[in-house]
């Protein structure tokens, strides 16, 4: 009981820290390019991680967890920033932030599929639910900025990343939160860094120092930090049930989306992930 509780408040401090992705990667987009902000953003955390490994002299994953991490970096590392940043080029991080609400699904079915969970059927009810809440949101007309091929790539991100989370708890459980998402950091470093190197703006001077905040967020807390908290937490209170916090991360998002950076948050927003939470939070009890 102490363990689940322990998952359930590093879950909840990974989701705040996560609350924050989305509006600050519309301020580094607004300067950045976004493969640039990608590779930029890896780059800078996998340093960090690889300070934090050699620091604390932690062993090299055996050969079995190669692999795992390589799937971890591919998608919580370059697909979910990638996605959401090319995304964001299209709509706003108000709208974004409504299809965090199918992340509980997509981890969901992660956690069954890569980490052996067996939530019971009622889960699947409450979670296909909500599910069809944020489909239906953001595939009818409404009265915010809209934009097909941005949902789409919200959608694919969502997928990407609930694989990512499954992916990093399920290894999390020998090698550790911080250590599994620091590793698969320094997987793609050497690609990362090349990579930032050979698209760098030009120009360094014209970026705002709103776009370099959003950078140095999304590196350091969202690209890393946060994963310390996330992967323990999933870890330790199962992949399903403690996967349900993220159904506060839109409410989260949204707000923060009107208060850095003014945006207009649709009454069409507030109903979706109203209806989106009330839906899956019965999920919570069925997941095992």
């Amino acid at each position: 009981m102490k363990t689940q509780s322990s998952g359930w408040l590093n879950g909840a401090i990974g989701v705040l820290i996560f609350s924050g992705s989305l509006p600050a990667t519309r301020l580094a987009v607004a300067g950045f390019d976004p493969i640039f902000l990608t590779t930029a953003r890896a780059t800078i955390a996998g340093v960090a991680a690889l300070a934090l490994l050699l620091i604390f002299r932690v062993h090299r994953p055996a050969n079995r967890d190669m692999m795992p991490l390589v799937w971890i970096a591919l998608g919580v590392v370059v697909g979910f920033p990638l996605l959401t940043a090319l995304a964001l080029t299209h709509i706003t991080a108000a709208r974004s932030v409504v299809f965090i609400g199918l992340l509980p699904l997509a981890t969901a079915i992660f956690a069954v599929v890569r980490g052996g969970e067996r939530p019971r059927p009622a889960f699947w009810l409450f979670a296909m639910l909500g599910s069809a809440c944020v489909g239906s949101f953001a595939f009818l007309k409404h009265d915010g900025p809209s934009s097909l091929i941005g949902d789409l790539y919200m959608l694919a991100a969502v997928i990407v990343c609930g694989f990512g989370y499954a992916e990093g708890a399920r290894l999390s459980r020998h090698l550790g939160g911080w250590q599994v998402i620091s590793w698969a950091l320094v997987v793609c470093l050497p690609f990362m860094a090349i990579a930032s190197a050979l698209i760098a703006p030009a120009a360094w001077g014209e970026i705002t120092w709103q776009a370099w905040g959003g950078l140095a967020y999304v590196s350091l807390f969202s690209m890393l930090i946060g994963f310390f908290f996330w992967y323990r937490g999933l870890a330790q209170g199962g992949i399903a049930a403690v996967g349900q916090l993220q159904l506060l991360q839109p409410f989260m998002g949204l707000a923060l989306a009107a208060l850095l950076l003014r945006e207009p948050v649709a009454w069409s927003m507030v109903v979706a992930t109203s209806a989106v939470v009330l839906c899956v939070a019965g999920t919570r009890r069925f997941a095992r």
